[in-house]
């Protein structure tokens, strides 16, 4: 069967076996001083950068933990750089970019290193780290999304593919890579809908134009920052479809090693907070960022224990 007469999500999975099935780097000796020090700062690009992600992440065992926040920070890093202005960016990504599919690079790329560290230690397949950068790579470019399709492609580009590289640090059954496509969309799609006035402001609209028409709005009313009756309806459509990919993505937990299942179960609740605060916020996402207090996580996170256990209990009954 061709492409064409695929879904947008079976395309997508398609695309995700294929990188989960690509060769993976030979590993070169890095060890000592030089990479304890590369992992101290990636634990830093960390802490400054996603309190979410800080937090979800402090419930993984050690070892996992230290390689989840690498991955992390070389993610926040090549977004980074693509966000930053300069006739020179073009040179700079190809050079990140170098450095990212590199079994050994320098001491001064701190970050890289690690990186290069966690992908032969973990056997992060190259497949899938050529398609997180080609993804990214998409904002180098001034960007519109004309369909869902092209905005659920985008997604996977930069967030799914994290999440099964994920995957190979905490483990899990290949069953549950569509479940990892969904999760990574759903949580990219929140970032989008949060950020929607910040990346205006840099030439960025994710929004599918085909859906803003359908709604009765324009580019225009974004840039004017108008909240009203369509900016509404617009949001409830696109947050219920946000959610409904939550709760696909959730049966997914399951088939990951117990000891991961809480932490990825937490990073999913805490976005999806993230969509509650955008519904207290009346939908305005021009003037006020959503995100949870600190006490608002805190709870979060011991109602969700007490939910996981509940559901292991009366599996057990």
């Amino acid at each position: 069967m061709g492409a064409g007469h695929l879904s947008w999500e079976e395309v997508l999975v398609q695309r995700a076996w294929e990188g989960w099935n690509s060769p993976v780097a030979e590993a070169e000796g890095i060890s000592g001083e030089i990479l304890d020090r590369a992992y101290r700062i990636c634990e830093a690009v960390l802490r400054v950068h996603s309190r979410s992600f800080h937090l979800a992440s402090a419930l993984l065992p050690a070892e996992t933990r230290r390689a989840i926040r690498v991955l992390y920070a070389f993610c926040r890093v090549t977004d980074d750089l693509v966000d930053r202005g300069g006739k020179n960016r073009e040179v700079r990504w190809a050079r990140w970019r170098a450095l990212a599919l590199s079994s050994s690079p320098p001491a001064e790329e701190p970050v890289a290193l690690a990186w290069a560290h966690v992908r032969t230690r973990y056997r992060i397949p190259t497949g899938l780290v050529e398609q997180f950068m080609d993804g990214v790579a998409q904002d180098l470019r001034p960007v519109r999304m004309e369909t869902f399709e092209d905005l659920a492609a985008y997604c996977y580009g930069v967030a799914s593919t994290v999440g099964l590289m994920s995957m190979r640090i905490i483990g899990g059954s290949p069953e549950a890579i569509p479940f990892a496509v969904r999760l990574g969309i759903a949580l990219q799609l929140t970032n989008i809908l949060r950020d929607v006035g910040e990346d205006l402001e840099i030439g960025r609209l994710y929004l599918p134009l085909h859906e803003l028409r359908a709604f009765g709005l324009s580019e225009d009313d974004l840039r004017a920052r108008r909240v009203d009756s369509r900016w509404r309806a617009f949001m409830r459509f696109q947050i219920g479809r946000a959610r409904q990919l939550y709760a696909e993505a959730w049966s997914g937990i399951a088939l990951l090693p117990r000891k991961a299942r809480f932490a990825i179960a937490a990073a999913a609740d805490l976005y999806q907070g993230i969509l509650e605060v955008i519904e207290r916020n009346d939908f305005d996402v021009f003037r006020r960022r959503a995100a949870l207090r600190g006490w608002e996580r805190l709870w979060r996170l011991i109602r969700l224990r007490w939910a996981l256990r509940r559901e292991i209990t009366g599996k057990m009954a």
